[in-house]
């Protein structure tokens, strides 16, 4: 249906100072909406003039005026329920026209929480996409709902404008009633210093909210947050709109947080929030801004306008938009011609939409065919229903209401959803008839009961929204101050008007912390609301209140101290030093803490020091007392000026400590003839007596060389110049009245050795001698540590150093001396503090060297019982010649070496006789003079006693070889030579038989001579000659003829 505005009465509400009049033509009808406590009446007229444009179109929003009376208050139901504000529905009956409402409202603060808005969807669900909204409807009918103060753009459905100044839509659910009653300040905020204000300004001018947060108490930045309406964070629409800043005043210690916007346009005219946090601490506060339009004349709706996207390289791209929450609206501009979109588009093809939208530069052409379609589904009539349910629906909580609509066709089926649920009859829900009228009475309404509510009959749906008014919880019992002592339990009761009522306790104006380790408790029990203090304590003095939506109430709670009794007073006590130390007190009331001083310094408990406190006993332990564990003890229970106080007093038995000697054995050396200064630490308390002992003598402080002297923390023995006589163990006594110490130290004096004996010469040679000494019977105190040994010559008067390394033995072996000429030796004892003095010369001696060994010693003859032996004189002989050698052997097997001569032989060779048969035996050979013997001659290998096996050989001589030829009555000597070993067993044979006994035959042991005086001719004939060894046996024949 065609509406007209009136742009000349066009007047910003609350612009003036008295109530302002506006007049918005709607329907013929007069809406009444009762409250408790008032009712606000609604006159509609007809509207004047008809400007075509769609339904879905919402018209621009006319400010309204309110009359508010006090009326008869109104219980249990609001019987005939009409919309505050009537608006275009999905069939087109109510068309939007002006309305007139008078007004006299004056708001002075708006609750920090905003309303939100919700929306009816259409019978298809479908909304404009053009500006960003809420999201639409489902299709079970379910609606988002959210209260909101914004105004809406030309993208809204109708029933979001159609609330835009409802009783609802000025803040929490707050009654007509109470608009006129001033509003009682929150508690003080505990973040900011300085709120933003409200304001107003017109379209295109800038204005500058500012917030202050004091940064005393506070570690870091604070962090701030501005919203617009509930939800919308400025942070990310800050633009060439929209700035945000903050500085911050080092000397006052001020954080300024400011919101710039420029260039308003009217749909940032809202409900703002500034929301500071910081750790566990938060504030917030809300603010309007009013943008008032500049009067002009008559505006109509720019469709061109409405579907332009600011993103799309538009100056404005980027800046704030709250399109989705305020209608936004464009000036007209004169210069334009005016073209009404909507009637070409309502007339062309659909193939032709794209072309119009072009043409005319829109540029949300979906947003666009939308609308469009939602506009000509709105030109069908419904065919179910007379009389649709309004487009909202309020009742206060605990209150009745009856959602009515008339069918046209009483025979269709009816439901009734609630958020898209099936509503079934319960004493809660009851239907009724009542001719074509369909009633849904809902009872004893509660904030679950706000909700989106529709019915579907047939194919048709109508929806509306119920919203339930809580109503203001106020003080019916207020709380009572409460003066009580520490331990004891507090409850603090208060009653308010509802049953289940959210209160919220405070102390000193802050919120108390009821969580699970919190020490208060909040019970409630019906209207009822207790806060309980099982243990008190002094903290919890201060002021209680107890804030409900009506009203608070408050009072003061004081905890005193309970009187203080000592029922065991503090000790003074005596300690051993180490032992524990036990402090220990005991007072009323038994809970109370304390602090524990010494000398009025803080006690701090660690790892040897505890304090107990159980019940009314309190304790302090010192598991190993020290001598700074004296002095005066003072316990001093918190919060009272009475202390307890006792002294400590340590002894410590005395203690002589050796340790710090570092000496082993507790023996102390020194050289004789230095200062020895022993410094001993002592301790005792008190301290104690010292005394000093060597033997039975006490050593006196007055003495001269040898003295004793006592201080503070250490004693001390002196002797000037030690002596020998100070070796021996020193004596220390400490005594007080904790005890006696005693300890022993040994001195001991060292100096150098007395000297060693006279040397002995044991043993001459050509260049050296053997000596040895004993050791010094004195050795200084100190080990010796070797000797220096010195010589010279008998005629000279110099001594010269044998050797610079010591030596460790008490023999030595000089060398290097001239044969035949005498010398003398004398030792220095050497120990750690030096040496000796020399010891006295020794005997004179001569050094005199012997042959070298005998050569070439070789066996010249072995026999079963003797082994001859030869050598050769040795090559060096020396200034004392050679008188002669000397023979042994060594039977092998033994280390006993026997001498074969008895007497010197000068021969180079010797047989050994008396030998065993077949033994083996070693040889040597000494060549002696009158400086020894010299060094052996040693066979190599062992000789065995046994005469050589040689196998016989006969050597034939040459004229034996032929036939021998004699005269009869010649002389016949023939000599046969032969070898072999032993000697061999020589046979003749004469043609096989013995020889005649005129034959003479004589054997040696190389030769057998044949011996015929007169030879005759019998005597012719082969001669055999056999010669054997053992087994071995050699033969030879000689032919003889002897001739006449």
């Amino acid at each position: 249906m065609p509406f007209h505005t009136h742009p000349e009465k066009n007047v910003a509400p609350d612009s003036g100072d008295g109530p302002s009049e506006n007049s918005v033509e709607i329907t013929p009808k007069e809406a009444k909406v009762a409250t408790k406590d008032t009712e606000v009446i609604v006159t509609v007229t007809e509207p004047e003039a008809a400007v075509p444009i769609p339904a879905a179109e919402a018209p621009q929003p006319q400010p309204i005026v309110i009359v508010v009376t006090e009326l008869e208050p109104v219980e249990g139901e609001v019987t005939d329920t009409r919309p505050i504000v009537t608006e275009p529905v999905e069939n087109g009956h109510n068309e939007p026209e002006p309305t007139r409402v008078e007004k006299h409202v004056e708001v002075t603060e708006v609750k920090e929480e905003e309303p939100s808005t919700s929306k009816v969807p259409d019978k298809d669900d479908d909304v404009t996409a053009s500006t960003p909204s809420p999201p639409p409807p489902a299709e079970n009918g379910s609606t988002p709902k959210k209260l909101s103060i914004d105004l809406p753009n030309d993208s809204d459905p109708e029933s979001t404008r159609g609330r835009k100044d409802s009783v609802w839509s000025l803040g929490d659910g707050q009654p007509p009633e109470e608009i006129d009653k001033q509003i009682e300040p929150p508690p003080l905020s505990t973040l900011l210093i300085e709120k933003p204000q409200g304001g107003s300004i017109n379209v295109g001018g800038d204005i500058t909210f500012v917030a202050k947060v004091e940064a005393k108490d506070l570690l870091r930045k604070p962090t701030i947050k501005w919203f617009k309406g509930k939800w919308m964070d400025l942070a990310s629409k800050t633009g060439k709109h929209l700035q945000l800043k903050e500085s911050f005043d080092r000397f006052s210690k001020i954080h300024t947080f400011e919101m710039h916007i420029i260039k308003a346009k009217e749909n940032y005219a809202g409900n703002y929030r500034c929301e500071v946090t910081y750790k566990d601490k938060f504030d917030s506060c809300s603010f309007d801004l009013e943008v008032k339009e500049v009067p002009e004349g008559s505006q109509s709706i720019d469709i061109r306008s409405a579907f332009k996207r600011s993103s799309e390289g538009q100056d404005d791209a980027g800046e704030l938009d709250f399109s989705g929450l305020l209608k936004h609206r464009e000036h007209k501009q004169e210069e334009t011609p005016e073209v009404d979109v909507w009637e070409i588009l309502k007339n062309a093809r659909p193939d032709e939409y794209e072309k119009i939208a072009f043409t005319y530069g829109i540029t949300d052409l979906r947003g666009l065919l939308k609308r469009l379609k939602k506009t000509k589904k709105e030109e069908k009539k419904s065919e179910a229903f007379a009389k649709r349910l309004e487009p909202a629906y309020q009742v206060d909580k605990g209150g009745k209401i009856r959602l009515v609509v008339d069918l046209a066709d009483p025979t269709v089926e009816l439901k009734w959803y609630k958020n898209g649920q099936e509503i079934r009859p319960t004493p809660k829900y009851i239907f009724e008839h009542k001719g074509t009228q369909r009633i849904m009475v809902i009872n004893n309404c509660q904030i679950n009961d706000d909700a989106a509510y529709s019915v579907s009959a047939g194919d048709e749906k109508c929806t509306t929204e119920l919203f339930v008014k809580e109503l203001p919880v106020n003080i019916v019992k207020e709380l009572e101050p409460v003066k009580t002592t520490v331990n004891e339990r507090i409850e603090l009761e208060c009653e308010v008007s509802e049953e289940g009522a959210k209160v919220k306790w405070m102390k000193n104006g802050v919120e108390v912390p009821t969580g699970v380790r919190s020490r208060y408790r909040v019970k409630s029990e019906g209207t009822r609301h207790w806060l309980i203090i099982d243990d008190a304590s002094k903290d919890d003095t201060g002021t209680y209140s107890l804030m409900a939506t009506g009203g608070t109430s408050q009072a003061h709670v004081q905890v005193d101290l309970k009187p203080l009794k000592v029922l065991l007073d503090l000790q003074s006590v005596t300690v051993l030093l180490g032992q524990p130390l036990k402090l220990n007190c005991e007072i009323y009331p038994g809970n109370v803490p304390g602090r524990w001083y010494k000398n009025g310094q803080l006690i701090q408990p660690n790892d040897r020091i505890n304090i107990f406190h159980k019940l009314k006993n309190h304790s302090l332990n010192i598991e190993s007392s020290t001598i700074h564990d004296a002095g005066d003890y003072t316990f001093v229970p918190e919060g009272y000026t009475q202390t307890l106080s006792a002294k400590v007093h340590i002894i410590d038995p005395p203690k002589v400590h050796l340790e710090a000697l570092n000496a082993q054995d507790n023996t102390v050396t020194i050289v004789a003839g230095n200062k020895l200064r022993l410094e001993i630490p002592i301790s005792g308390e008190p301290a104690p007596r010292v005394v000093w002992m060597k033997g039975e003598r006490v050593i006196l402080e007055t003495g001269s060389r040898v003295r004793a002297e006592t201080f503070a923390d250490h004693t001390c023995l002196t002797i000037d110049i030690t002596e020998r006589e100070d070796t021996g163990n020193y004596k220390i006594v400490l005594q007080n009245e904790a005890g006696e110490d005693t300890a022993s130290i040994k001195v001991k004096v060292v100096d150098i050795p007395d000297p060693p004996e006279a040397p002995l010469v044991t043993d001459v040679g050509g260049d050296w001698c053997t000596m040895t000494w004993d050791p010094p019977r004195y050795d200084g105190g100190s080990p010796i540590l070797g000797y220096f040994i010195e010589r010279k010559k008998k005629q000279s008067s110099r001594w010269m150093r044998l050797n610079f390394d010591l030596c460790k033995e008490t023999t030595f072996e000089p060398k290097k001396m001239i044969e035949g000429v005498p010398y003398e030796v004398r030792i220095f004892a050497v120990n750690a503090i030096g040496a000796s003095k020399p010891s006295e010369p020794s005997k004179p001696f001569i050094p005199l060297a012997v042959t070298s060994e005998p050569t070439m010693l070789v066996v010249d003859d072995v026999t079963d019982t003797t082994v001859t032996m030869k050598w050769r004189p040795p090559d060096t002989i020396g200034a004392a010649g050679l008188d002669g050698y000397q023979i042994e052997y060594c039977i092998e097997g033994t280390d006993e070496w026997i001498i074969a001569n008895k007497e010197l032989t000068e021969k180079t060779k010797y047989t050994i006789t008396g030998l065993p048969v077949e033994g083996k035996i070693l040889v040597r050979v000494k060549a002696i003079n009158a400086a020894g013997a010299s060094a052996p001659r040693t066979t190599q290998h062992s000789i065995l006693v046994k005469e050589v096996i040689e196998p016989p050989k006969i050597r034939i001589p040459r004229h034996l070889k032929q036939t021998y030829i004699r005269k009869v009555g010649e002389v016949v000597n023939l000599v046969v030579p032969f070898v072999g070993k032993p000697r061999p067993k020589v046979t003749w044979l004469k043609e096989g038989q013995p020889i005649e006994q005129t034959i003479s035959i004589r054997n040696s042991e190389c030769d057998s001579i044949m011996f015929i005086r007169k030879a005759e001719r019998k005597h012719s004939g082969k001669y055999e000659l056999s010669v054997q060894v053992e087994n071995h046996i050699d033969t030879a024949m000689l032919d003889i003829q002897i001739v006449g």
